[in-house]
């Protein structure tokens, strides 16, 4: 009894939600490997370019120094920030102080909106994926009853056999969910601890600039 019998003996609906569970798992999985990657570095990267910005002579001394840590482009688009619109639009009315928050908070904005993508997509395939397995189990065993029944012979040899592969679509389901449910989690404490560093910096930088 393997997912491989399972998908043979069911029907086009049944076929469909093992590929979706199969197209889920896939996407969770990229998305896992991407982003553990990605903030594994980030992490290093931002630690490393805000401790060289604030040895640094100047504030273009630290830009560049920051450059040479920051491959994620993290740190210096809050440095870029704080240049300042100039003309005579909106953009440069008001207060220093108030053009800075402004100008800081839409790159920190920018910032944290790509250190979260893909988290959407693994909390929906972590609470859909379930479900999806309970879908096609149900579906496993109406199909498999409605066999058993059209032949005539109905035992509990030849019910428990189609209806134990049906719940393992249950069980797949559970194992698409469960990585893409923990990875979440855990990919938000590490985006957490980035984001509490870069709105310390962010406030550091308006501080000391206004």
């Amino acid at each position: 009894m393997n997912l491989q019998s399972v998908f043979s003996q069911s029907d086009a609906i049944g076929k469909a939600v093992a590929i979706l569970l199969l197209l889920m798992s896939i996407a969770s999985w990229v998305v896992i490997l991407w982003k553990t990657w990605m903030l594994r570095r980030a992490g290093g990267d931002v630690m490393r370019g805000v401790a060289a910005f604030w040895q640094a002579p100047t504030l273009d001394e630290a830009a560049t120094r920051v450059a040479g840590f920051d491959r994620g482009q993290l740190v210096t688009p809050l440095i870029q920030a704080t240049q300042l619109p100039a003309g005579d639009t909106l953009a440069a009315a008001g207060e220093r102080a108030q053009q800075l928050t402004r100008t800081l908070r839409d790159a920190l904005h920018a910032i944290m909106g790509r250190l979260q993508f893909g988290q959407v997509l693994l909390a929906t395939i972590g609470s859909t994926a379930p479900f999806v397995g309970l879908l096609g189990t149900v579906w496993g065993i109406y199909h498999a009853l409605i066999g058993i029944a059209g032949s005539g012979q109905i035992s509990i040899e030849r019910v428990a056999g189609p209806v134990g592969e049906a719940l393992i679509m249950t069980a797949a389901g559970l194992a698409v969910a469960i990585p893409a449910v923990l990875a979440y989690n855990w990919f938000g404490r590490v985006i957490g601890r980035i984001e509490a560093e870069l709105e310390g910096f962010a406030r550091d930088l308006r501080e000391m600039l206004k």
